[in-house]
């Protein structure tokens, strides 16, 4: 034996600190000379302990990632007659020792393969394994030395699929675990036969890193000293055939930016600044209130910035135009960039195109701060079949259906959620829950809701299996929506859920326990996109105004079904990709008409019931379409291209609505109920006019006259309440300063004449600007 290696025996902690450097990842490294590989004695010439390797059996089964319990095998273990057996798997390592507390210094037996181990009758509690490459030493707690750091409340919950926190509990949690800092790497994959966890901590080597079973519940655990932020790893699972796969983490809260994959331990550090606006959000009645969204595709608004750099540009430009919330297209991870966040890979992790976690939060919080509520489109519905993330991820289907039937999306290639699984429903649960918690998101958009609700969607007669009633509903997607919508009202107040829901379901806004007539309870949601609205409404306005009159209905007919739910008037990004041309561009008549029909379709929807969103873009009426590669075109908002008539003019007008849209109760205050509504005129088909009469709380009106005809009219007359008042013009969208002909911008109050008309004793005459929209109010 070396001289070096019998000061190690009898190395007291002072030396032991003195020799020991730490290093950056918190490993320790031996200064001294090395020593030899084959430790047969110790100092003093006494004979070594003998070694205790692993049986056959368990050491096969360690090699070939099969071990359902290393902790059993690996690490310290009691033996007969008061001696402690030490075992290590290191593959690659030329020698290693075990510290013990006392600092004495056990080298154990090279048992082949990288298997190491010996016996000692030393107290071993807190040992640490002094690990030989070659020419460095790095020192470490033992991974197998750890009781499981997950705890029987949370396996508990995860079992019966009621963990709330889910995200707590699974995933890379960075913790101090019986005194040790590292960290705890937990995964669901209850098919696997062995799950390893690689990383740049292990150089991408699983083979010493096997993680536990935890039982029935299908978890695997593993805690790592010594690994913290930064980290990158996956999960290497075995699965049933015995093949390996490469898994991304499903609960990573951080990823690579894409197109590479790998999942990174974080740790939030953002100190949140919107304790206002969060306190004020629980006490808000969102139904009762403005609410007027701008949608955005972060990553095209403004190419190139970064979230951090948004949170500087996108606050302010959203507080001027005067929208009360913004709606963020997917953030969630996603493999590919023109799929614009609607194929998930990553559902706990903001997209790292941006920046990290943090850098998300503090652009919520700069929202928050600016008075801007901040909403995200929630992709609950499918996922996509990339092999290293959640399609068949322990070998078998797992967060898919494992009907493959039910399973494959038949309109995106994609797969379908099997709701009917506790675990899967838990995992979509907790993640609606974990997006408002931890990045203090003010609400969820949920897309794709129908394709989740019909068993029958898009498929064919005879490709899909009628439910245990005989019907097309998908009565586990109705659970899991309920359970959903309830949880995340019941843990964040003042959230609110949004339906992407384009059929006649019954009760999408109604309330859970609230039972239709098909014998289901509500779904839950606090409002849900109006796509017969939106579809109609521009069907309506893209043809020319000749033909208008014959599709007069199409205008009239969402006030037949409005209160059959809580609506909000979408015009997305769906609305103006893929060939169906800007939203100024669907409109007819050369370009003055184009943006004069604009103005006045966007005056119309602003006072028809329901809440607003505009898809970024359209707010300077931009010609056209949206492409993720580009986004808006800014340039012509330039005051050198001479637009203040044009593009300027228009933005002008959306800041006016909502600015006149804000103060004018009535046209919020009862969007959802019959009385908040009434028709002055509208069946004046062979005059393209709509005319109705919006109520505030306390009766007050509000008058919303819509002309969708490119000529003046003048003198003409609609019924109006009864009472003294002088009516006054609220807002014209024909104004020349949005680049409007400024037709009836210098008329005064219009006194009331006891005339009847439209059903009333009393009306106004006023005159109609060409393609236009007026509001009025009594003086």
């Amino acid at each position: 034996m070396s001289s070096n290696a019998g000061r190690a025996e009898g190395a007291g902690p002072a030396e032991d600190a003195d020799r020991l450097k730490v290093l950056p990842d918190g490993l320790l490294v031996d200064r001294s000379e090395p020593r030899r590989r084959d430790p047969v004695t110790l100092a003093q010439g006494k004979t070594q302990k003998p070694p205790n390797p692993p049986g056959p059996e368990d050491r096969r089964r360690l090699l070939e990632g099969t071990h359902h319990d290393p902790h059993e095998v690996l690490g310290a273990h009691p033996l007969p007659g008061g001696e402690t057996a030490i075992r290590t798997l290191r593959p690659y390592a030329t020698a290693v020792t075990a510290i013990t507390p006392d600092g004495h210094r056990h080298t154990l037996h090279d048992d082949g393969d990288g298997f190491f181990s010996a016996t000692t009758r030393r107290p071993v509690a807190g040992y640490r394994l002094a690990v030989t490459y070659q020419d460095t030493e790095l020192t470490t707690a033992d991974p197998y030395g750890f009781l499981p750091s997950v705890g029987e409340l949370d396996l508990h919950l995860i079992s019966e699929g009621r963990h709330e926190q889910l995200w707590h509990a699974l995933g890379a949690q960075p913790m101090t675990h019986q005194g040790v800092t590292g960290t705890r790497f937990t995964v669901w994959a209850p098919n696997a036969r062995g799950v390893r966890v690689v990383g740049g901590f292990n150089h991408w080597d699983g083979t010493a890193f096997p993680l536990r079973s935890l039982g029935s519940t299908g978890v695997w655990e593993l805690f790592v000293p010594g690994v913290g932020e930064g980290e990158l790893y996956k999960f290497e699972i075995t699965r049933p055939d015995g093949t390996r796969s490469l898994r991304a983490d499903p609960m990573a809260r951080r990823t690579e930016v894409p197109p590479a994959n790998s999942s990174i331990v974080t740790v939030s550090q953002h100190v949140w600044q919107d304790d206002a606006w969060m306190r004020e959000r629980t006490r808000r009645t969102l139904h009762e209130e403005p609410f007027s969204v701008y949608e955005v595709h972060l990553a095209s608004w403004r190419p190139g910035l970064t979230y951090r750099q948004l949170a500087e540009q996108l606050p302010a430009y959203v507080k001027d135009l005067g929208f009360t919330h913004v709606e963020l297209m997917p953030v969630a991870e996603h493999p590919f960039g023109g799929s614009w966040g609607y194929q998930v890979t990553g559902f706990y992790a903001p997209t790292a195109r941006l920046g990290t976690p943090d850098d998300f939060r503090h652009l919520v919080d700069a929202l928050h701060r600016a008075g801007i509520g901040v909403l995200i489109d929630w992709v609950p519905a499918h996922f996509p079949r990339d092999d290293w993330a959640l399609a068949e991820f322990d070998g078998r289907p797992l967060y898919e259906h494992e009907d493959p039937a039910r399973a494959a999306h038949p309109d995106w290639g994609t797969l379908e959620f099997d709701y009917g699984r506790r675990e899967v429903r838990n995992f979509l649960v907790a993640n609606a829950v974990y997006w408002c918690e931890e990045f203090h998101i003010d609400g969820l958009r949920v897309d794709a809701v129908a394709s989740m609700l019909y068993l029958d969607y898009s498929r064919e007669e005879g490709q899909w299996t009628p439910n245990e009633h005989g019907g097309r509903e998908n009565l586990d997607a109705v659970a899991f929506l309920q359970e959903m919508n309830a949880t995340v009202h019941r843990r964040v107040p003042g959230v609110v859920t949004i339906a992407e829901e384009s059929t006649a379901w019954d009760g999408v806004t109604r309330a859970t326990h609230h039972t239709g007539a098909d014998g289901l309870g509500g779904l839950g949601f606090g409002l849900k996109w109006n796509m017969g609205w939106m579809h109609d409404s521009l069907g309506y306005v893209s043809r020319d105004p000749v033909h208008r009159r014959h599709h007069h209905h199409e205008m009239t007919f969402s006030m037949v079904y409005a209160y059959s739910e809580n609506y909000c008037l979408p015009i997305s990004h769906d609305e103006v990709v893929h060939g169906k041309r800007s939203l100024v561009s669907k409109m007819p008549g050369d370009w003055w008409q184009q943006r004069a029909g604009l103005r006045a379709y966007l005056g119309f929807m602003w006072a028809h019931p329901g809440k607003q969103l505009l898809f970024m873009g359209q707010e300077f009426a931009q010609g056209a379409e949206w492409s993720e590669a580009h986004g808006p075109d800014w340039w012509l908002l330039d005051p050198s291209y001479g637009a203040e008539a044009d593009h300027r003019g228009v933005r002008d007008l959306v800041r006016d609505l909502n600015s006149a849209y804000g103060a004018e109760p009535a046209l919020w205050q009862r969007d959802f109920a019959p009385s908040g509504f009434a028709w002055v005129a509208g069946d004046a088909a062979e005059d393209n006019v709509f005319a109705f009469l919006r109520h505030a709380a306390d009766g007050s009106p509000l008058l919303s006259v819509s002309h969708f005809a490119p000529v003046v009219r003048e003198g003409y007359r609609l019924g109006v309440p009864e009472g003294p008042q002088a009516w006054r013009v609220v807002l014209n969208t024909d104004g020349e300063r949005y680049g409007g002909s400024g037709v009836g911008e210098a008329a005064g109050p219009l006194e009331p004449e006891p005339v009847a008309s439209h059903g009333r004793p009393a009306s106004i005459s006023l005159t109609l600007p060409p393609l236009a929209t007026v509001w009025l109010r009594p003086a």
